[in-house]
């Protein structure tokens, strides 16, 4: 009789690959939290500080600003390395406050409050936890390397978590414990490094208040969009009126004059039919022009992600797209990713100087993930009257995250989710 291991052996295979890759996510995590959070946290304070001088109402809204885009993007992290969701709850502010207003609107926005807190956090226990999987992982190390002769040129004694070693027989006791220590690791890490998101979403996430704020931003984003529609069906019925309605109309009379022509005079009547038949083509090219503002053909008929990539043929720049959609979304959601993303390589195009950007697009654990990076020049923000806060209204509709990384000098990388279900 014999024992199939094939199996054990890939289950082994895995939980190793996701030993290493938590290790690494974790390593990672702390390098970039422990400046970035100290570093907003500084920035935040100061400018508070500075208000009663008049400098921090200038600078308080742009300095909470970033501070909101780097906690969007470690909630993206969270979901798309550990599952975690921390659904955001921003108060809208009135499109034409002035700096007065934008500052003291949020600062009083208890979202702001819960940030700040947590960046407190995040670049202490924060800090902790995230390294802990690259410790668990390199500690054994250091145990084998004095079971294996380094103990020699230590310090005696030196201490190996509770093993003092002096010599041979304490340094293999030393190698034991790490040996403990890495089978330990090899099962524990990766929930290690799932404790770091569940205590960002412990301090991140909204009470029962702002979840009931946050009905009320969607509440309004819904009216946005029930708003838009109707602009937009008035923009549809003006253009049908003013263009294509027109020259039908115009065809109309043509050919009736046509008709009286036939018989009296034939070169005339060939030049109406010729001009005729341009109008036709024009409209025809107009109604198709309009068609494809509503909902793209491609998008109906093959999907978002064709769509996407016949979008990025018509950019004058090179533009890879990877796809990873075992399915479809419903028509709305499919819609609202194409329109989104088409705004986004607008401005990557017009206002970023890239020559080259990357669309990526994938589902997982509930979620369609959208992120545009290109090679421009950066400093895109939401805000201020730059077309991607129209796109984060148009993914609030669906409770959809917007995060964007755009440092001066570039990339930038604007990411997008929304909660969403395939077929």
């Amino acid at each position: 009789m014999s024992i199939d291991t094939r199996n054990g052996t890939r289950s082994g295979t895995r939980r190793t690959k996701g030993l290493a890759k938590a290790a690494l996510r974790g390593l990672g995590l702390a390098l970039v939290s422990l400046p970035l959070s100290a570093l907003c946290f500084t920035l935040t304070l100061l400018s508070i500080a500075l208000i009663p001088l008049g400098i921090g109402i200038v600078t308080t809204p742009y300095v909470l600003t970033r501070a909101r885009t780097y906690a969007n993007w470690r909630r993206v992290l969270a979901a798309e390395w550990g599952g975690v969701r921390i659904p955001p709850a921003y108060r809208p502010l009135p499109k034409d406050a002035n700096p007065w207003e934008r500052t003291f609107g949020m600062l009083s926005d208890p979202a702001t409050r819960r940030e700040l807190w947590w960046l407190l956090v995040d670049m202490t226990a924060g800090v902790v936890t995230a390294l802990l999987p690259a410790a668990l992982l390199l500690y054994p190390l250091e145990g084998f390397a004095l079971a294996a002769g380094l103990w020699r040129v230590m310090p005696d004694p030196y201490w190996y978590g509770f093993v003092p070693v002096g010599d041979q027989a304490s340094a293999l006791g030393a190698g034991a414990l790490a040996l403990g220590l890495l089978f330990l690791a090899h099962f524990v890490t990766p929930s290690v490094l799932n404790a770091h998101y569940r205590l960002t979403r412990a301090v991140l996430s909204p009470s029962q208040g702002e979840l009931s704020e946050r009905v009320r931003v969607l509440t309004e984003t819904r009216r946005d969009a029930v708003d838009t529609s109707a602009a937009e069906l008035r923009r549809i019925e003006r253009d049908l009126h003013d263009g294509a309605q027109a020259r039908l109309v115009a065809m109309g009379m043509d050919l009736g004059t046509i008709e009286a022509l036939l018989d009296k005079d034939p070169e005339q009547a060939k030049e109406l039919i010729a001009r005729t038949r341009r109008s036709s083509v024009e409209a025809l090219s107009e109604l198709r022009e309009l068609v494809h503002g509503i909902h793209p053909p491609v998008l109906a008929e093959r999907g978002l992600g064709d769509a996407v990539r016949a979008l990025a043929l018509r950019l004058p720049v090179a533009t890879e797209v990877n796809v990873e959609l075992p399915g479809r979304a419903e028509a709305p959601v499919e819609s609202a990713a194409y329109f989104a993303v088409s705004e986004v390589l607008t401005n990557a195009v017009k206002h970023a100087g890239a020559d080259r950007i990357w669309v990526d697009l994938h589902h997982a654990e509930g979620h369609l993930r959208v992120s545009v990076t290109d090679n421009g020049k950066g400093g895109a923000v939401i805000g201020a009257g730059s077309g991607l806060t129209g796109v984060e209204r148009r993914l609030g509709t669906f409770d959809g995250v917007l995060a964007v990384s755009s440092p001066a000098g570039g990339p930038t990388m604007v990411t997008m989710e929304i909660p969403c279900e395939l077929s």
